[in-house]
C-alpha cells in the first residue's frame, strides 16, 4: 500500500456538514482537473470530492452528480454549483442524475457528455449511516432497512425474515467474509420463529451472542451488517456492471471510436474492503494488459495518519487511479 503526504484540502464546508470526504487531497492531486474539463462523480455523496474539483476546472467546466439519494443529491447540486461558479451558481453546468451508477454511461450519452475525470467513491455518506431510520448502523437502533434507494422493495428486514437458513449463511460468508456464517444464520433462524426481527439493535444482538472476536477486534456485527447491506443494495453486482460498461468505452477510445470516456481521462474508484477492492484491482489489470488504459499509482493509495486520525472512514479507504490511452483516431 502506498500512503500520500499532502498539506490539508478539506473546506470548512465538509465540517460543516458533517462529512468529510475520503482521500481529498489524493483524489484532486491524482485527478489533475484543468480548467473546462468535465467531471463525472459516479457515488455524489454530499458532493465533497465534486466541490473541489469544482473549484478546480472553473466555470466553463462541466460536473455530473450521480447518486441514489435524492436528498444527497439536491444538497451536492448546490454546493457544487457554488464552487463551480461562486458568483453565479444558476449558470454553473451541474448535472444532477438520480439512479445506480451502474446506469450512469447510458445517461451521458443522452446528455452529450463525455468524462475528463471519473470518480467512483464506493462508501456512502455519513448522513446515511447516522439516520437510525436507515438502519445501516448498529451503533443506533432503527428499523432493519439498509436501502440505498428508497424506492427498492428489498429490505434488509425482509432478507433476515424469510431467506432459508442456508441462502442467509451464504450471503453472510459470501459478502461478510463472516467466519461464524453457519452459526450466525441458524441463530438468527431460531429467533425469528419466536418474533420477527425488525430493529439493528436486535439484530446486532442476536449476531454478537454467538460470534465474539477477541479482544480489541471489530464488533461481531460488522461483517453481518455489511453482508446484508450489500446483498439488500446489490452493490457487487453494480459495481461489476460499471467497470464493465467502463472497460466497453475504453475500448472504443482506444480504437477511435466515439465513446462518454475522452482520451487521456482520469478514472479513480475508492473502494473499502477487499470484495469491491478485488474486482476494481482486476479490471485495472485487464485495461492495461489490452493497451486501453494505463495506471496512475501502482498498487493502491491509502490515507495518511493525520487523516485516519481526523476521519476514521479514512481507514480502510482504498485508491486506484488509472489513465485512458489517446485513441488512434486522435
Amino acid at each position: 500500500m502506498i500512503r500520500c503526504v499532502y498539506p490539508p484540502l478539506v473546506s470548512d464546508e465538509n465540517t460543516e456538514l458533517g462529512h468529510i470526504p475520503v482521500l481529498p487531497n489524493e483524489v484532486v492531486e491524482l485527478l489533475d482537473p484543468q480548467k473546462g474539463e468535465t467531471f463525472v462523480d459516479c457515488t455524489a455523496g454530499l458532493g465533497g470530492h465534486a466541490a473541489m474539483i469544482a473549484e478546480k476546472i472553473g466555470p466553463n467546466g462541466i460536473i455530473v452528480l450521480n447518486d441514489l439519494d435524492q436528498s444527497n443529491l439536491n444538497r451536492a447540486k448546490l454546493r457544487v454549483a457554488k464552487a463551480l461558479c461562486p458568483e453565479n451558481p444558476g449558470s454553473a453546468r451541474v448535472h444532477a442524475i438520480l439512479g445506480n451508477f451502474s446506469e450512469l454511461p447510458r445517461k451521458l450519452k443522452e446528455l452529450e457528455l463525455s468524462a475528463d475525470m471519473i470518480l467512483a467513491d464506493l462508501g456512502f455518506a455519513s448522513t446515511q449511516v447516522d439516520d437510525p431510520d436507515r438502519g445501516l448502523s448498529f451503533r443506533f437502533s432503527g428499523p432493519l432497512d439498509m436501502r440505498m434507494d428508497q424506492s427498492s422493495p428489498i429490505t434488509a428486514e425482509e432478507l433476515v425474515n424469510t431467506l432459508p437458513e442456508r441462502e442467509l449463511a451464504d450471503i453472510i460468508w459470501r459478502y461478510g467474509e463472516e467466519k461464524s456464517a453457519r452459526r450466525i444464520a441458524s441463530k438468527l433462524v431460531a429467533a425469528r420463529e419466536v418474533e420477527p426481527i425488525t430493529t439493528t439493535d436486535r439484530l446486532a444482538e442476536l449476531v454478537r451472542s454467538v460470534s465474539r472476536g477477541p479482544r480489541g477486534s471489530i464488533n461481531p456485527a460488522t461483517k453481518t451488517f455489511q453482508a446484508l447491506r450489500i446483498a439488500v443494495n446489490d452493490e457487487l453486482g453494480s459495481l461489476e456492471a460499471l467497470l464493465r460498461v467502463m472497460g466497453i468505452a475504453l475500448r472504443k477510445k482506444a480504437q477511435g471510436e466515439d465513446s462518454w470516456i475522452q482520451s487521456n481521462a482520469r478514472i479513480a474508484l475508492i473502494s473499502f474492503h477487499s470484495l469491491e477492492d478485488r474486482p476494481v484491482k482486476r479490471a485495472f489489470g485487464e485495461w492495461k494488459q489490452t493497451g486501453w488504459a494505463d495506471p496512475i499509482t501502482k498498487g493502491v493509495i491509502t490515507g495518511t495518519e493525520s487523516e485516519i486520525s481526523s476521519n476514521p472512514r479514512a481507514r480502510s479507504a482504498k485508491l486506484r487511479v488509472c489513465r485512458s490511452v489517446r485513441g488512434n483516431a486522435c
